[in-house]
């Protein structure tokens, strides 16, 4: 956000054996404090991706007490015999799976996402849904700075990296932290 020094958005990549973690956090507010809470819960994703969703979820709520608090998202790629990804999330960071064969704004699945603030209020009985990958098979991840409508855009030609500056660019409302993640499975 302008006159900031840091974003309270952060996203996490961890490479695992058989697929990878993905996910977007977004520290309360915007400034020193979010991108603080964003860094705790950032640090534990990296440490633990392996856990449960739930168990996840409870080990950085446990470490965000006391914080702002965030909101996440998070996406499991397992690529083993039948390639699927798991996302479950709590608060408003968005992600949508766009399908290899599917048209420029076509229709996209999301995830499970549940409201509260993870160091704050986290829902109990988490989730993670799971879907199937094919070969191209795109997720899309955008924080609240992003308008919830980015899906529109989406097209499935466009390589990640264009994609994502493709959501700054056109679905970034200006008034708080902005961050797009996009990850492609390419078979």
């Amino acid at each position: 956000m302008a006159g900031e020094e840091r974003s309270g958005d952060l996203a996490v990549l961890v490479a695992l054996a058989d697929g990878a973690l993905v996910g977007l956090v977004d520290g309360l507010g915007h400034g020193d404090a979010a991108a603080d809470a964003a860094a705790v819960a950032a640090e534990i994703l990296e440490a633990h991706p392996t856990e449960s969703p739930q168990a996840l979820f409870d080990r950085c709520h446990t470490a965000l007490r006391g914080t702002r608090g965030v909101v996440m998202t998070l996406v499991w790629f397992e690529l083993g015999p039948t390639p699927r990804l798991r996302w479950v999330g709590v608060g408003n960071v968005e992600a949508r799976l766009l399908r290899a064969d599917a048209g420029r704004g076509g229709r996209h699945a999301g995830p499970l996402v549940l409201g509260g603030v993870v160091g704050h209020q986290l829902p109990r009985g988490l989730r993670a849904s799971t879907l199937e990958l094919a070969a191209g098979d795109t997720v899309a991840l955008a924080t609240d700075g992003i308008a919830a409508d980015f899906s529109t855009g989406l097209d499935p030609r466009l390589q990640a990296q264009p994609q994502a500056e493709l959501i700054l660019r056109e679905h970034a409302k200006g008034g708080d932290d902005a961050l797009a993640v996009v990850a492609r499975w390419l078979g």
